[in-house]
């Protein structure tokens, strides 16, 4: 009997065996992986994994699925089920908390809490942001343990803004943000049919690998102010967006330095132009007070 998705909880079932193992294929997981998977779900991604990882640990917020991913997978030591919101748990305390309860005498279970490595999900798309910058962290604050590497399933329209290119339509603060921490890829597109129940949109499956960007921002928290102005108007040329922060004349200087057009609006700069505009505005202003 199929376990029917509930809204609430934002559930469609990916269906499609041929995604499943793309994104498998995208992982790369091996023996000596730790895997999170955020929303089991009924376990069809799940089942890919725990023969390969040397740890699974699940989030599932659904009481009854919890129910069923306990009973298929309990005789698999290494997979840990942890019930609840991911974005509310530490998930090293519940780690601990639940081999404190198992007999490590009679198991392979250890108590030694070891980063996870990886991340594979089909997440719930009503808390993509929140997940991606608890994943990631932000451009101030970049997650101090980056995960090797990151598959996710997302609606298209925000694995386009992720992995979009500078000088085009999707390309905005998100596309900055994100590959300001991690090199982005398009694994594949999903079509809604291969869910089930079917979503009112695609999909598309996105890899993401951490990593430190070069030149790095000297105030990443100046940088994470300016994108944020920078793109509150897409349609406006970037010197009238900034003008809240930096004189338009001394901006328009800043930007012929740079060899940025002076009328260029945001999505025209890629994450290494939003970094050098960030310095010398930071050196500007820094002068200034």
């Amino acid at each position: 009997m199929e376990t029917r998705a509930k809204k609430r909880f934002g559930q469609h079932w990916l269906r499609d065996e041929q995604i499943l193992n793309h994104i498998v294929a995208a992982a790369a997981v091996s023996g000596s992986d730790r895997v999170l998977e955020i929303g089991p779900g009924t376990g069809l991604l799940t089942r890919r994994l725990v023969p390969y990882a040397a740890r699974v640990v699940a989030v599932e917020v659904d009481r009854n699925l919890c129910k069923k991913l306990r009973a298929e997978f309990q005789a698999a030591d290494h997979f840990f089920l942890v019930e609840g919101d991911y974005l509310n748990l530490d998930l090293q305390q519940q780690f601990t908390a639940q081999c404190g309860n198992s007999n490590a005498e009679d198991s392979n279970r250890s108590p030694v809490w070891q980063p996870l490595n990886k991340v594979v999900a089909n997440i719930p798309y009503y808390i993509t942001g929140p997940i991606l910058e608890n994943l990631l962290g932000t451009i101030s604050q970049p997650n101090p343990c980056p995960f090797d590497s990151i598959v996710l399933l997302v609606q298209k329209e925000v694995g386009d803004r992720i992995c979009a290119t500078a000088g085009t339509k999707a390309f905005g603060a998100l596309s900055v943000r994100v590959q300001y921490l991690a090199d982005c890829e398009m694994v594949c597109l999903v079509p809604a049919k291969a869910f089930s129940p079917p979503p009112k949109i695609d999909s598309a499956v996105v890899r993401l690998k951490p990593r430190l960007f070069e030149p790095a921002a000297a105030n990443p928290k100046r940088l994470e102010t300016l994108v944020k102005v920078g793109f509150a108007t897409k349609r406006k040329m970037l010197r009238n967006n900034l003008k809240s922060l930096v004189d338009r004349d001394r901006l328009t200087q800043i930007l012929e330095t740079l060899a940025i057009n002076p009328q260029a609006r945001p999505e025209d700069l890629n994450v290494g132009q939003w970094v050098a505009l960030s310095q010398k505005i930071d050196q500007l202003l820094t002068v200034n007070h």
